[in-house]
C-alpha cells in the first residue's frame, strides 16, 4: 500500500509529442554526452595560466515543471522523468547514465528535484568530496575535479538557438550537437570556452549582468538544464536578446541577398553541372561565414563584449590541443562541419577574420597544407577576398575586433560601450 501511495513519474505512453522539441531534447543529450568526457580531459592540463572552477564527472537533467506532453518527450528523448537523472558521464564517473539522484549529503528533499539540484551545485562549488544516494538506494561518493574557469553548457531544448557567453559560463546553441563533434572537436569546444573566460574575463566583468545571473541562470544551467527555472531564464534571455539586438543585415539588405541568390541560381543553370557544384560549394562557404559574422554582431550585453575576444579564445584552444595529444586542427574540422550543414548561429562557424587569424596560428605550427585540405581546397585568403566583394562585408555595422587591449581603442569599442550603457538594466539582468 505504501508503494501505491508513492509518487508517480511520467512514462512514455506513446502519445503524440512536439517533434521539434523531441529533436532538440535529443540534441541536448548528444551535446552533453560529447562534452562531459572532454571537460574531464581538459583537467589534465593543470594549466597554471587560468582561473579555476570545480566540475562534476556527470551531467543531469529533469522534466520537473514541464507540461505533461513535454514530460513524455523528455522520457522518450533522453529517459528523463521528474527526478534528477544522469544523462552523461565522464570516463571516471561513479554514476551511470540513467541513474536518478534523490539525496545529497544526507539531505533528501523528496519530490523536489530543483532543490536537490541546488544542493548539488553547492556541494560541487565547495570542491570537496560529498555523498549522494540514487533512487535505487545506492550510495556513491562524488569527487569534484578542478578545471579552468568557464563552464561549457548547452541551452535548454525550448530555446535551441539561444547563445550566451560569460566569463563564468557559456551557453552554446543546439546547432553545435547537430555537427556530431568528435572527441577532439568536443575538447576544442571546452578549451575554447575556457579560453574565452580567461582572455575576455576582465573585459566582460566591466559589463556584468549583476547578481541575477548568479542566482538564477548560472546555478541552474551549470548543472541541470531542464529545470523550470533554467527554462524560464532561457526564455527571458531569448526575449531580451530579440528585443535588444541590433541587426547587422537590414530588411533591404536581406532582400538584396535574396535577389543575388536568385540571380546566382539562374546563372548556375547555364553552366556545366560540375562547375555549378564547385561554385555552389564555394557560395555555401561564403554564405555561412557571412552569417557567422552577422551572428556575432547580433549578440547583446556581456555576450557582445565576449564576441570581441572570440579570436583570442581560438588561439587559446589551438595552443592547448597539442599539449593534450589532440588534433590541433579540430577547430577547423568543426568549422567545416558547420559550413557543410549551413549552421551559423553558434560560436564555431568561423567568420573570415577569425578563420584568417586561426589559420595564421596553424601556419606557425607548419600545418598550412592540412588546413587547406580541411577547407576543401579553399584558402582563407580566397574566402576573405570573396567576402570583401559581397555587400555585407562592407555594411556600416560590420563587426570588427577591438585591438589587443582591454581599453577603448577605436570606434567599435566606443560604440559598443555607448550601446551597452543605453541598454535597460532589466534587459541585462534577464540575460
Amino acid at each position: 500500500m505504501s508503494a501505491c501511495a508513492g509518487p508517480k513519474y511520467t512514462v512514455d505512453d506513446g502519445r503524440k509529442v512536439d517533434e521539434s522539441l523531441l529533436t532538440q531534447i535529443r540534441a541536448y543529450g548528444d551535446g552533453e554526452r560529447a562534452v562531459r568526457p572532454a571537460i574531464a580531459r581538459s583537467a589534465e592540463l593543470n594549466d597554471p595560466d587560468c582561473s579555476r572552477q570545480w566540475e562534476l564527472p556527470f551531467a543531469v537533467a529533469t522534466s520537473q515543471s514541464w507540461s505533461a506532453d513535454e514530460r513524455v518527450a523528455w522520457v522518450r528523448g533522453l529517459g528523463v522523468d521528474e527526478r534528477l537523472t544522469v544523462i552523461a558521464v565522464a570516463p571516471a564517473s561513479p554514476l551511470e547514465v540513467g541513474e536518478r539522484i534523490v539525496q545529497v549529503d544526507g539531505v533528501r528533499p523528496d519530490q523536489d528535484p530543483e532543490r536537490v539540484s541546488w544542493l548539488l551545485v553547492r556541494a560541487r562549488d565547495f570542491g570537496r568530496p560529498f555523498q549522494i544516494v540514487t533512487s535505487a538506494g545506492r550510495s556513491v561518493r562524488i569527487e569534484p575535479f578542478e578545471v579552468c574557469r568557464g563552464y561549457a553548457r548547452f541551452v535548454p531544448p525550448n530555446t535551441p538557438r539561444l547563445q550566451d557567453y560569460h566569463w563564468l559560463l557559456s551557453l552554446h546553441s543546439l546547432e553545435v550537437p547537430q555537427a556530431q563533434p568528435t572527441p577532439d572537436e568536443a575538447l576544442w569546444l571546452v578549451l575554447w570556452t575556457q579560453g574565452l573566460s580567461e582572455e575576455g574575463g576582465l573585459r566582460m566583468k566591466a559589463f556584468d549582468y549583476g547578481t541575477r545571473l548568479v542566482s538564477t541562470l548560472y546555478n541552474l544551467v551549470t548543472l541541470a538544464t531542464g529545470l523550470k527555472g533554467a527554462a524560464l531564464a532561457a526564455d527571458a534571455a531569448m526575449k531580451a536578446a530579440q528585443a535588444a539586438a541590433t541587426k547587422v543585415a537590414s530588411d533591404v539588405l536581406r532582400q538584396e541577398l535574396i535577389e543575388q541568390a536568385r540571380n546566382f541560381a539562374i546563372q548556375k543553370l547555364r553552366e556545366s553541372a560540375a562547375d555549378t557544384a564547385d561554385r555552389l560549394a564555394r557560395q555555401q562557404v561564403v554564405s555561412v561565414m557571412q552569417r557567422a559574422a552577422t551572428n556575432r554582431g547580433d549578440l547583446t550585453g556581456v555576450a557582445r563584449v565576449a564576441a570581441t575576444v572570440f579570436d583570442r579564445a581560438d588561439a587559446w584552444a589551438l595552443q592547448r590541443m597539442q599539449k593534450l595529444g589532440a588534433n590541433p586542427l579540430a577547430g577547423f574540422t568543426l568549422h567545416q562541419k558547420m559550413v557543410e550543414r549551413g549552421l551559423a548561429a553558434n560560436a564555431f562557424a568561423l567568420d573570415a577574420e577569425r578563420l584568417a587569424a586561426l589559420a595564421k596560428g596553424a601556419d606557425a605550427q607548419g600545418l598550412q597544407d592540412q588546413v587547406v585540405a580541411i577547407l576543401q581546397g579553399l584558402r582563407p585568403q580566397e574566402i576573405e577576398a570573396a567576402l570583401a566583394r559581397m555587400p555585407l562585408a562592407s555594411a556600416p555595422k560590420a563587426f570588427s575586433y577591438v585591438e589587443d587591449s582591454d581599453v577603448d581603442t577605436g570606434p567599435f569599442s566606443r560604440g559598443l560601450i555607448d550601446a551597452l550603457l543605453e541598454m535597460p538594466v532589466q534587459s541585462g539582468a534577464a540575460r
